[in-house]
């Protein structure tokens, strides 16, 4: 009845813990306390409020209703996204509407270069960790494979390019032709930024191999004082001289408004290149990825607004500081070890491989490690929250992503009403997560072998 590919997609919907399970059984403080928390959606919440509230005072023009008002963005969104760029990204050339594709979220974007730059099974290069839905958005349609490279849990060295290489090489010797890396900056999960040294190096290795940089940087205002002192600044690839590096034209960059303004719902994102081949190539499909007219004409009215986008971009960075040092600040008396010199994003990176079974309750094969990480999270949504395995690929056992951003304020246990002083109430959610840990945690035991379906479960593709 289906397509090969068809069918492919079709059973990646069951396969253990692709998507995110308990949606159907959310934690409600009235209507369902035994519910399920879910803390891995990378959303902030804290920016819904002064979204909504912003949007009340303008009501969209009838021009939203027709096609051309949001074909490809329009372009009074376009002029005022490059305005945008200009001013937070600081260019080393300035970005023109005419470098702007807009679409309907940035899995779009991924999607249409998948599409354009490279052909059915052949590969994009990526160092774990990194978000894995990257597997979806460039395989689900065009089929590319993403293809990991060895690392530790810190990526963003420069000592990285050896490995990329190596995966490079046996990739090219194992019959698929790489087309692009791929980064996250700031990085999904690690909420730290690419040092420029770092970015001049990877510039440098895609040269050298004829690859595409693809630069993911929707979480590049998102950067907060975390008080860390090896945080790193943000540097975006659009500021860095490729002159004698590498063309400019193999360099694109992807953004969009779902993290640095909370406004996922917007579903807008956009690619910015100066590579006249790869925009007619998206534009080509463009019609496929088109956004909303009203998302287009809110998106408008906000970044045309300086003093709403300074005044609201601050309140989104308050919330995440504050947040993250709740968090951390929970974390470190209970020796949960997690990721250093963060100052961006919405998450933490925990080192949960303490709490893993002993490798004795799962066997010695291949997916011994993935299955340990699957009990463990098994264990904790039994529990009533939720932490998603393996989703980015580390090749250490037992990371695990916590969202700590995306949690309402309702989200109350009788722990975190235990453990939240007055002045903390904004961000309690962060001790919600601690407090479920410990107590999961605290009286863990793994006291006999678990079989792959024990551990294994299937979440919702509608919740992703």
């Amino acid at each position: 009845m289906l397509s090969r590919r068809g069918q492919i997609n079709v059973e990646a919907l069951d396969l253990p813990w692709r998507f995110a399970p308990g949606t159907s059984n959310a934690y409600d403080k009235v209507l369902n306390v035994s519910g399920t928390i879910s803390f891995s959606s990378a959303e902030n919440i804290h920016a819904h409020k002064s979204l909504a509230e912003y949007t009340k005072k303008y009501p969209i023009s009838e021009n939203a209703f027709s096609y051309g008002y949001c074909t490809m963005g329009g372009a009074r969104l376009r002029d005022v996204l490059a305005a945008h760029m200009n001013k937070y990204f600081l260019p080393f050339a300035s970005v023109t509407a005419e470098n702007i594709l807009v679409v309907n979220g940035v899995t779009a974007v991924n999607s249409m270069l998948a599409f354009s730059l490279a052909d059915p099974q052949e590969g994009v290069l990526v160092t774990p960790p990194i978000y894995g839905r990257f597997e979806l958005d460039f395989g689900n349609e065009a089929g590319v494979r993403i293809i990991y490279s060895s690392s530790g849990v810190d990526s963003l060295d420069r000592a990285v390019v050896p490995l990329l290489e190596e995966a490079f090489e046996n990739a090219t010797g194992g019959g698929v032709k790489v087309r692009a890396l791929l980064i996250t900056n700031p990085s999904n999960p690690l909420g730290r930024c690419y040092p420029l040294e770092t970015l001049k190096v990877l510039l440098r290795f895609c040269s050298k191999h004829s690859l595409h940089l693809i630069s993911d940087e929707v979480y590049a205002l998102t950067v907060f004082d975390s008080g860390e002192p090896t945080a790193v600044p943000f540097t975006s690839v659009l500021s860095i001289d490729l002159n004698g590096i590498i063309d400019p034209n193999m360099v694109h960059v992807m953004y969009g408004l779902s993290k640095d303004f909370g406004a996922a719902g917007l579903r807008l994102g956009c690619l910015i290149t100066r590579s006249e081949q790869v925009q007619r190539a998206c534009l080509s499909i463009g019609r496929f990825h088109n956004p909303s007219g009203m998302s287009v004409a809110i998106a408008t009215q906000m970044l045309e607004d300086e003093t709403f986008v300074t005044r609201h971009l601050n309140l989104c960075q308050q919330s995440l500081r504050a947040a993250y040092h709740h968090t951390t600040k929970a974390l470190e008396p209970l020796g949960i070890r997690y990721v250093r010199g963060v100052n961006a994003g919405f998450f933490v990176y925990l080192d949960l491989s303490p709490y893993l079974p002993p490798k004795s309750c799962i066997g010695q094969g291949a997916n011994s490690q993935k299955l340990r990480e699957y009990a463990l999270a098994k264990r904790l949504l039994d529990n009533g929250v939720f932490l998603h395995p393996g989703e980015e690929h580390c090749e250490e056992a037992g990371w695990f992503r916590l969202v700590y951003a995306s949690v309402p304020t309702d989200t109350l246990t009788e722990g975190l009403k235990r453990s939240v002083l007055p002045t903390e109430i904004v961000y309690f959610e962060s001790r919600a997560v601690v407090s479920i840990l410990t107590t999961t945690l605290s009286g863990l035991t793994w006291d006999r072998p678990l079989s792959e379906q024990e551990v294994s479960v299937v979440g919702d593709a509608n919740a992703d």
